[in-house]
């Protein structure tokens, strides 16, 4: 027989030769441990992980949701150089009627009564000038406050800028005091509605659960120990659970999060679904790498004077903004994700006995033994003795 016709029949045997497992008990008390020990270890993922931790035989919705909000309480200031005022929330909410998020008044600069006039700017390198030449008619500087006239005009006794046609007198912006104007902001309190649903499932819930009326909201407060249902947060205990101090974050303000999670197993009762309320600083307050710390913007109301001219009071405003934060997960079992998960873990426990014949051939003494008791190979006339049995037998 040629050498092309041996190669040829050695490619046909390695292609259509059929392999079938050979069951070999090896009686080791070290083979058997790793056998075992890896079985119980995907029981252990599969049961643990899988169905306890991450419950992969459920399907799951995210949440859709909408959030109102309502502030209530007031402020009385009396400081040298504001006259005695009243601020309700009208005054020092914003917006009045919230949604996601409001702003909570608690620092400001005020600048009155502002008219539409002409007035010297601000001394800077680009305003400061000797003459009329130095000033340009209609330039304007976008960090400047208006147009220039062309005028160079005294600042003060010691220094000359060019004029601008703007609000005048231009904005007052002084350090802030230590302590912010109005701190007893903390004693405002928000309600916050909330409804969610998870449309896969049908399901509705709000956080304002059935057996709360309209006199138990009059008086409640949300505590989270003694009374966690209540949707009532006072903002000193919000800011408080967030790990901060209302009266140091009031001066310059800041940004916190309102935090309402609605994961739930509506495997179970859905009356087991309920918020849980979390609260957390969302802006940075390091003190060394924090350029322009806190929250602030400038608003302005406006007035009428007995002769008609316009007027206003500009304010730059301090505060801490609340974001309402709402998120969450619902599950519940399916089939589909069951047999997926069924499926992986018998592909898991196949492959539990491949690897302990690698222990068994790799790491035993006997290994060479145990290889050749693995893995036997049928030659061609034991194949055909056993045909001519088979024949024998079934004519019989």
């Amino acid at each position: 027989m040629s050498k092309s016709t041996n190669g040829c029949q050695s490619c046909l045997h390695y292609v259509f030769d059929y392999e079938t497992t050979k069951t070999l008990v090896v009686p080791s008390l070290r083979v058997g441990l790793v056998f075992r020990l890896a079985q119980l270890v995907v029981l252990l993922y599969v049961v643990g992980y899988v169905c306890v931790v991450q419950k992969a035989y459920q399907e799951t919705d995210s949440v859709i949701s909408t959030v109102t909000t309502k502030v209530k309480g007031f402020v009385f200031t009396n400081t040298s150089n504001m006259e005695p005022r009243f601020w309700d929330v009208v005054d020092s909410v914003i917006p009045p009627q919230g949604d996601h998020s409001f702003f909570v008044l608690t620092n400001l600069v005020e600048t009155p009564d502002q008219t539409q006039s002409r007035c010297p700017e601000f001394p800077t390198p680009s305003t400061i000038c000797v003459d009329d030449c130095d000033c340009i008619v209609g330039h304007n500087d976008p960090r400047g406050n208006g147009v220039q006239t062309g005028l160079c005009e005294n600042y003060s006794t010691t220094v000359k800028t060019c004029e601008v046609h703007s609000w005048c007198p231009l904005e007052i912006d002084t350090k802030l005091p230590e302590r912010a104007l109005l701190a007893a902001a903390e004693n405002f309190t928000v309600l916050i509605k909330n409804s969610i649903t998870y449309r896969k499932f049908n399901f509705h819930r709000r956080n304002i659960r059935p057996h709360v009326n309209s006199s138990y909201l009059k008086s409640c407060e949300f505590n989270r120990k003694t009374n966690p249902d209540c949707p009532i947060f006072r903002l000193k205990h919000i800011v408080s659970e967030a790990g901060e101090d209302f009266q140091e974050m009031a001066v310059k303000g800041g940004i916190l999060g309102i935090l309402i999670d609605w994961s739930c197993d509506l495997d179970w009762w859905p009356g087991k679904c309920y918020p849980r309320y979390t609260f957390s600083r969302l802006d940075s307050k390091d003190p060394v790498n924090n350029v322009s710390p806190g929250y602030n913007f400038r608003f302005a109301k406006y007035y009428k004077t007995a002769d008609g001219q316009e007027t206003r009071t500009l304010i730059k405003a301090y505060g801490i903004r609340f974001e309402v934060i709402v998120f969450g997960t619902a599950g519940k079992f399916a089939i589909v994700p069951t047999i997926v998960n069924l499926g992986a873990t018998l592909a898991f426990l196949s492959l539990v006995p491949a690897i302990t014949d690698w222990f068994m051939l790799m790491f035993m003494r006997r290994r060479e033994l145990y290889s050749r008791h693995k893995t036997s190979h049928l030659t061609e006339e034991q194949n055909a003795e056993s045909t001519s049995m088979s024949t024998t037998y079934g004519t019989q």
